[in-house]
């Protein structure tokens, strides 16, 4: 009876749950994105102070609620020892967001290289 009941109240409170992977170089902006994200679609959120973000090491998860939709948001390190990693994370994820630094031309063709290798080792 318990395994009915428990069975009914994930089907009828479920939520469809997508994660989604944030890449980028380091220092591109990510975590911001992700912060503000967060500030944008939760309304309890505070948000971190965006000067107190620091370099991502590992990762950072966000969670989002829209409708019966739960986004989770992977924030993974832009450093370069950390970019080998990305590509472990695409079998369990469902969309990239690629975050780039448009501001910082000096590293686009690095963006460009980080992306089609991690895109192409899979």
């Amino acid at each position: 009876m318990y395994t009915l009941l428990s069975g009914l109240y994930k089907y009828m409170f479920q939520r469809d749950e997508y994660c989604i992977l944030i890449l980028g170089l380091d220092n591109a902006g990510k975590t911001t994105f992700l912060e503000q994200t967060k500030t944008r679609f939760n309304k309890n959120y505070k948000g971190m102070s965006l000067s107190k973000i620091t370099t991502t090491v590992g990762l950072n998860i966000g969670t989002i609620d829209v409708g019966k939709t739960r986004l989770m948001f992977w924030d993974l390190g832009g450093q370069e020892e950390l970019q080998s990693l990305w590509d472990k994370y695409y079998a369990e994820s469902h969309g990239v967001i690629y975050v780039i630094d448009s501001t910082d031309e000096e590293r686009l063709s690095e963006s460009k290289r980080a992306f089609d290798l991690s895109v192409n080792t899979r």
